[in-house]
């Protein structure tokens, strides 16, 4: 059993090490290091990338960025502050870089060579892939103190980023500041990082239960019951809440169930923090940034405007909670037209207990509970509100979420509910076959009798 990591107390900053990465670090990761490939890599407008259907949005100079220009970005990404031409320097080497960024984290994470990740995944062999996407590849592997003195024995996951993919060294950079700092039992935890050379690694502790999305949505996981997938909904509202309310708010971007690990007891976890990214500040409503994050889980208002805040995550928490009560995903395309979106499909039997009935889950086998379910529905109608305004803060998320966990009225089997509308021609024969089911029913009560 892995032990969670604990919450550090507000703000979210080890008081062991340097509470912000050095600026020095940053810029030099993210603008003039002269090994990173492509760091300013230009987009076309309402461009749409296929690769797990990402959206990336926006239009970026092809021209090399001048130091002014720069130093607004990495201001930008962090809110520290904003950088100087006296924090510039002209040329670094990853060794260099790596020294930084060592300086600026402490102990909190360790640097590790390429040939030892090499090793601990056999030079990342198949037979050791956890899974691969847009970002590039996760291999499981292996460490203790024998790699670095103090480093427990554990498992991990070595993420091996793809420079040319969705994610590339601005995305690494994200997850070593972010994860880099934060400690919370709802956030993997980031063990170290490789830069070597063009390489990019990460270092995580180990989800042996994997995504929320392969239990949700692959045939061959086994069902998460109800009382696991409300554990799943509480976990993760709490590591939202936890970087809404910190001191710099974050905000997260990409909630997503493949983004949703879970540990050997089934404790959600946030991971891949590469779109993260620090939230308005005083009087500022809003951050203005590129549109990024994945079709059927962004807000609308985002899409359409760029305008991003807490509220973007709240909308992306919404449609999860819809994906564990249908067992239905975000955006299926697969499904006839009018059920292709979660939202649209979804939305108008959540205000209703006899129709919500006609859309949950029905590998749940009705086992679940009735006054929680209508609670849930009506809490994901709220968070995917159109207006961002009427939609709760995750804090009250969270208290509405654990409010519920006494309820023990289970339903019925499901098989005595109505099912979810059928589109299509397969509709008149689904309900002749129930008609003839419901009437051999009858007649098997009438012998009885």
């Amino acid at each position: 059993m892995q032990t969670p990591t604990q919450p550090l107390s507000s703000p979210p900053f080890s008081n062991s090490s340097p509470p912000y990465p050095s600026l020095i670090s940053i810029f030099l990761l993210l603008a003039i290091n002269p090994i990173m490939p492509r760091p300013w890599r230009p987009f076309a407008a309402a461009k749409c990338c296929t690769v797990e259907d990402h959206v990336v949005l926006g239009n970026l100079s092809r021209c090399r960025p001048s130091r002014s220009q720069l130093s607004k970005k990495v201001a930008e990404l962090t809110s520290f502050r904003r950088l100087s031409s006296s924090d510039l320097s002209s040329s670094t080497s990853s060794a260099r870089f790596n020294e930084e960024l060592a300086h600026s984290f402490g102990a909190g994470l360790y640097a590790f060579q390429l040939s030892e990740l090499r090793a601990i995944t056999h030079d990342f062999s198949s037979n050791y892939l956890l899974g691969e996407g847009g970002f590039g590849t996760v291999h499981k592997g292996y460490v203790d103190d024998n790699m670095r003195p103090g480093l427990k024995a554990q498992a991990v996951a070595v993420k091996l980023l793809d420079m040319e993919g969705l994610q590339g060294h601005r995305e690494w950079l994200a997850e070593v500041i972010f994860l880099g700092q934060f400690r919370h039992p709802h956030l993997v935890k980031l063990i170290g990082y490789c830069c070597e050379d063009e390489e990019r690694l990460l270092v995580y502790e180990f989800m042996p239960r994997g995504s929320l999305e392969n239990h949700l949505f692959k045939r061959i996981s086994m069902t998460l019951s109800w009382g696991t997938r409300m554990k799943i909904a509480i976990g993760t509202a709490k590591g939202l809440a936890f970087l809404h309310g910190s001191e710099k708010p974050v905000i997260y971007r990409d909630f997503k169930t493949s983004n949703i690990l879970l540990d050997s007891d089934f404790t959600a976890k946030l991971s891949d923090f590469g779109l993260a990214k620090m939230g308005p500040e005083g009087e500022d409503t809003h951050v203005t940034t590129r549109v990024m994050g994945t079709h059927g889980y962004a807000a609308p208002e985002y899409v359409m405007t760029g305008h991003l805040t807490t509220k973007s995550d709240v909308y992306s928490y919404g449609v999860v909670l819809l994906e564990l009560l249908t067992g239905r995903r975000a955006m299926d395309k697969s499904r006839p037209k009018s059920e292709e979106k979660l939202v649209h499909w979804a939305k108008p039997y959540l205000t209703s207990s006899r129709k919500l009935r006609c859309i949950m889950d029905p590998k749940l086998g009705g086992q679940y509970s009735i006054k929680g379910a209508r609670e849930v529905a009506s809490l994901a109608s709220q968070c995917i509100s159109p207006n961002p305004k009427d939609r709760p803060r995750m804090a009250a998320v969270v208290e509405i979420l654990e409010g519920l966990l006494h309820l023990k009225d289970m339903a019925v089997n499901s098989s005595a509910w109505p099912a979810a509308p059928i589109a299509g021609r397969n509709a008149i024969s689904a309900k002749t076959k129930m008609n003839n089911s419901n009437a051999r029913r009858r007649s098997i009560s009438t012998k009885l009798a």
